[in-house]
């Protein structure tokens, strides 16, 4: 199924260059699963540099319907990113994670936080106020150090980069990802 999930992103951004629709029916037949509630994200690389990362924290539709949006996003509503050019789809890596669902960590302080966030393994939602961002477990790879991590996620909701502090909300969350070479 893995290979589905990446077949499915990338033909949902190459439809948008067609003008025209994933054709999904054979898809649905071979696995109803993706009719499920799923969370997922896309992240597209291009020469091991981001290119676009678009997902939903939270399950809200079906697999395969958030995979397509989240395809689409990430290629053409990036806003840090310019929309993918269809020449530039050739050389573009796709990733899809799909996420578990977000607990809520509960946690005294800083160190007891340190204690329960799995360093690589954990995604992360920070919330504080109406500000929230989240990184997903494969940010540890560049970020794999706790305290640069957290500052980075504070900085990423708009808040100080020392806003654990505050004793922000946090959850935490899986992914199960697969990956094009």
């Amino acid at each position: 199924m893995k290979e589905v999930l990446l077949s499915l992103a990338r033909a949902s951004i190459k439809s948008r260059f067609l003008e025209g629709d994933v054709d999904t029916s054979s898809v649905i037949e071979e696995y109803p699963e993706l009719k499920e509630l799923g969370a997922s994200f896309v992240t597209l690389t291009q020469d091991g540099q981001l290119r676009g990362c678009i997902g939903s924290i939270i399950a809200h539709r079906s697999l395969l319907e958030d995979i397509i949006e989240n395809a689409q996003s990430a290629a053409f509503r990036d806003p840090r990113f310019m929309p993918l050019k269809e020449e530039e789809l050739a050389g573009t890596r796709i990733e899809v994670s799909l996420l578990t669902q977000p607990q809520l960590l509960e946690y005294s302080d800083l160190p007891d936080l340190k204690s329960k966030v799995r360093v690589g393994v954990d995604g992360v939602i920070l919330r504080h106020g109406h500000n929230q961002a989240t990184f997903l477990p494969q940010v540890w790879e560049d970020l794999p150090d706790f305290d640069l991590f957290f500052e980075h996620l504070c900085q990423k909701a708009g808040l100080l980069h020392s806003c654990l502090e505050s004793h922000p909300e946090i959850h935490l969350y899986q992914v199960e990802k697969v990956k094009e070479n």
